[in-house]
This record gives C-alpha cells, sequence and structure tokens, in this order.
C-alpha cells in the first residue's frame, strides 16, 4: 500500500473530524432553552433527507436483515445525540470533546465483557489512564448533569461501535446509516410532541448544519477506512481534539487549562500507543511472509 494513499485517507480523516466539530458548534449555537427534543427530530429526518441520494445502494435482498439490532442501535443514538446536545450546550466545546473520546476506552471495556476479548496489559493501562483523564478534565467539584450527560454520550456511541459486529453484512455504511435515522424519527417525533414546545423555525437552520457537517463526517471515514486498513490511521481521528481546541479558542472565547492538557494526554496518548504497536505487528507480517515466500 503506497503512503501517498495511507496520506490520503489521513487528510480525508483530519477534513472528517473537523466537520464533525462544525457540526457540534451549530449545536452549541442552539438557544439557551432551546427544545433538545425537537431539535433531535429535525437533525434526523433532515439526515434521512440527505440519504435518499443515495437510496440506490440499500442492498434490497436484506433491506430490513437485523432490524432488532437495527432498532435498538438507533434509538441508544438518540439517547446519545440528547446527551450530547446537553453536554455541548453546558460544557466548553474542547472539554465535551475530550469526554466524547472516552469512547474508544469503554469500546475495550465492552468487546471484553460482551465477546471475552482479551484486554492487553496496554488496553488495561488505556483503561484507567482515560478514567483518570476524565476525572482530571471535569474535576469532581464541577461534576453536574452536563458532565454525566457527556459521560452519557460517550458510552452510547462506545454501545453502537460494539454491536456494529452485530449488523448484517451484507449491508452497506450507507445502508445501516440510512436504517438508523428511519428507526429513530418515530421515537424522536414522539418525544417532540411531548415535549409541546412552539415550533422554532430558526432551528432548521442549527439542525442542517448539524445534520450536513456530521454526515460529512461519516462519509469522509467510510472514503478513509475503504482505502487503508483502519490501524493505519485511526490515530487521525484524534486531530478531532485538535479542531475543537481551535474553534472554542477563536468562536467561544475558550482557552483549556493546564487539567484539560494533562487529562486529555491521559486520554488520547495510551489510545494512539496502542494504534501504533497495532500497525507495527501489522506491517512485520507482511514482512515475514515476504522474506519466507
Amino acid at each position: 500500500m503506497s503512503g501517498k494513499t495511507v496520506n490520503s485517507a489521513i487528510l480525508l480523516l483530519v477534513i472528517g473530524n473537523a466537520m464533525a466539530i462544525i457540526s457540534d458548534v451549530f449545536i452549541k449555537l442552539l438557544e439557551p432553552g432551546a427544545p433538545i427534543f425537537q431539535f433531535a427530530f429535525l437533525r434526523c429526518v433532515l439526515t434521512l433527507f440527505m440519504l435518499l441520494p443515495l437510496a440506490g445502494k440499500l442492498n434490497r435482498e436484506y433491506l430490513f436483515a437485523g432490524l432488532k439490532i437495527h432498532a435498538l442501535r438507533a434509538h441508544i443514538h438518540l439517547a446519545g445525540m440528547l446527551c450530547m446536545v446537553i453536554a455541548l450546550g453546558n460544557l466548553p466545546l474542547a472539554t465535551a470533546n475530550a469526554v466524547f473520546y472516552a469512547a474508544p476506552i469503554l469500546v475495550m471495556v465492552l468487546a471484553a465483557l460482551v465477546f471475552g476479548e482479551r484486554l492487553t496489559p496496554m488496553s488495561v493501562t488505556a483503561v484507567f489512564s482515560g478514567f483518570l483523564g476524565i476525572v482530571l478534565i471535569l474535576r469532581p467539584v464541577e461534576f453536574d448533569w452536563a458532565a454525566i450527560a457527556a459521560l452519557g454520550s460517550a458510552f452510547t456511541l462506545a454501545i453502537n461501535a460494539v454491536m456494529v459486529r452485530k449488523l448484517p453484512k451484507q449491508q452497506s455504511t450507507i445502508h445501516k446509516l440510512f436504517l438508523n435515522y428511519l428507526l429513530i424519527v418515530p421515537a424522536a417525533g414522539a418525544l417532540a410532541l411531548w415535549e409541546g414546545a412552539h415550533w422554532d423555525g430558526s432551528m432548521l437552520i442549527s439542525a442542517s448544519g448539524s445534520a450536513l457537517f456530521i454526515l460529512g463526517y461519516n462519509m469522509t471515514v467510510l472514503l478513509a477506512y475503504q482505502q487503508v486498513d483502519a490501524n493505519q490511521v485511526t490515530s487521525a481521528e484524534y486531530t478531532g481534539l485538535i479542531w475543537a481546541v481551535l474553534i472554542g479558542w477563536v468562536g467561544f472565547n475558550e482557552m483549556p487549562d493546564l487539567w484539560f492538557a494533562v487529562g486529555s494526554a491521559m486520554i488520547v496518548v495510551p489510545l494512539l500507543l496502542i494504534g501504533l504497536r497495532s500497525r507495527q505487528r501489522n506491517d512485520r507480517i507482511p514482512r515475514a511472509l515476504t522474506v519466507n515466500g
């Protein structure tokens, strides 16, 4: 695999993570007290409409295969989206995103519990270091509903990531995204009706922007991981934290403190080392095969 291909994939992930942060910015710009259920419903409906032009990618033979697991993931996604809105509305952009990066750590723990995967010493180190990093970033004196929501969002991301293995392999990523948002809409609509808030047309801008950029992120990730093995470029995902710091500083006058820097390093660095070790191990296998062949 050429270095040019790897660099192209890394660039896609860097751009994609910037788009994810811009999606977060649209959420953060919501007015205080904005109806979050109405926002979630609008964003899901708009994302579904944006996916319609790609409906030709759906495998009609397996159109609703794995419906139960899709439905479960969709509603977990909705819960995570609501938690994310609460977290971004009350925490600095970089702080919320740093906590969201606990998701890969939680994935390791859940994979060990659900699939019996063995945690290596490095993985165990990442789990404990990540937990302490979150404590440093949030600090118990500041632990409130926004912090709980940020952790809740990370937890739902981790659950959905682990549940991907249960989805039918005959369905493409576009197919899975389409079903996910299709199954979210009824529950999101029911919650919006229960919320009973007056229709806020201005929220269409925030919901459209957030939907467009998070869909852009999903597409860039899809393109990147189609080109190369995930372990070769996944570290580029953490550039999202850099984008969050920069945009939070420039756009919201949020200056991260030393606790944030140390805590973020405790979350990200062990995960980067795991990715690097995995990459080195995979690189050694082809070389060994070449020598022995």
